[in-house]
């Protein structure tokens, strides 16, 4: 049998595309924000949409800008110094943001996450329904690293792998780090002029991982093992992710023809690593369904309260739960939306009921089928 070959994934078939941008690229130290590029940038998230697909921007640059607004010196800053730079440089990022994707009919939103807000499952699910509703309005939400709170205890500390998360909760199936080195190479080409750049990663592996140095740049935070390491996450999920130089003016239509970029492969689509994942989750309870909801689930239907006969276990909103029918028989799991005591007061209720019961208008699926393995 002949070898599979692998190609590089096409971004202008990407569905659902997440795009980070480093601190380097958006600011300059001594003009402050890079208006030009950002314009240009905007061009690219414009026809990416007009193609149909989603856009998410994971943007840096919120501190490096406050930081030059404040006159704070170059170099690290204090923890409250940051949080100080971030207050002041967020509200002008997502004004920028707004700026220059309102002409091409583009509305934004600017979504402030920190790492709790992706291990807690609570949480995660929070987000993530919050970033689907935004993309099903069309708008493109500015997501970045809530700065002025967070502590280094509980910090992604780099925008690269809060972009591999980001892109992992939302099912996209394409990241693209637009940095300032243009791939991923087998030693640091500032330091080795042997070093080769990689076209197309198949596998991470312990080789791969000891070729990664430390940062490039020192301006900004990630160096190339932070990027493996949202590489990880990010075709852990069923995502590929490019590492490209993005200083040029339209990076996204450079990347689409046939700039130097590093991709590294998934080898499954988001939805089947989503389902995976789902699958290999220990219950905290069950949900025990009417006939009808199981005719219900098997035409790819979310499972809504009045099709539960009975709830049993201790589990919160987020835990995964066993999915059974009738006589007992295990049909599948998933994440559910309500505690043990909130899904056992709404099972066999329409969802219409629901504000009625609980004093507050949930969400009309008990399991969303997205969150559902059967």
């Amino acid at each position: 049998m002949a070898p599979l070959t692998l190609t590089a994934p096409d971004i202008l078939a990407a569905k659902r595309l997440v795009v980070k941008i480093g601190s380097a690229l958006l600011v300059d130290r001594v003009s402050g924000l890079r208006h030009g590029w950002l314009e240009a940038l905007a061009q690219d998230v414009a026809a990416a949409k007009a193609r149909g697909a989603d856009v998410i921007l994971v943007s840096s640059g919120s501190i490096a800008l406050g930081r030059g607004v404040l006159g704070l010196p170059d170099g690290p800053l204090a923890l409250e110094q940051s949080q100080a730079a971030a207050a002041v440089g967020q509200i002008r990022l997502a004004r920028a943001y707004e700026e220059v994707l309102a002409p091409h009919g583009i509305t934004t939103g600017q979504v402030l996450v920190t790492l709790e807000d992706t291990t807690d499952r609570r949480r995660y699910l929070n987000s993530r329904a919050t970033l689907e509703t935004l993309l099903g309005l069309g708008v493109v939400p500015i997501v970045n690293e809530n700065d002025t709170v967070a502590t280094d205890e509980i910090r992604f500390g780099d925008n690269d792998r809060l972009a591999a998360q980001i892109a992992v909760t939302v099912g996209a199936d394409q990241l693209v780090l637009l940095s300032d080195v243009d791939g991923f190479y087998s030693a640091n080409p500032k330091e080795d002029a042997s070093a080769e750049r990689f076209d197309l990663v198949a596998a991470i592996t312990p080789a791969i991982e000891a070729m990664a140095g430390d940062p490039i740049s020192g301006f900004s935070k990630g160096g190339m093992k932070t990027k493996l390491m949202a590489a990880k996450t990010a075709v852990a999920g069923g995502c590929a992710m490019a590492i490209m130089e993005g200083s040029v003016l339209r990076p996204l239509q450079a990347l689409a023809a046939g700039a130097n970029r590093t991709w590294f492969v998934a080898h499954s689509d988001p939805q089947l690593a989503r389902k995976r994942w789902i699958g290999a989750m220990k219950p905290r309870g069950e949900v025990r369904l009417d006939a009808g909801a199981v005719r219900a689930l098997g035409q790819g239907k979310s499972l809504l309260p009045a099709g539960v006969v009975s709830v049993s276990g201790a589990f919160g909103r987020g835990d995964p739960v066993a999915i059974v029918g009738p006589a007992g028989e295990a049909l599948g799991k998933g994440l559910v939306r309500y505690t043990a005591g909130e899904a056992a007061a709404i099972a066999g209720h329409r969802s219409g009921d629901i504000e009625a019961i609980l004093g507050y208008a949930g969400r009309a699926a008990l399991i969303h089928r997205d969150d559902m393995v059967v």
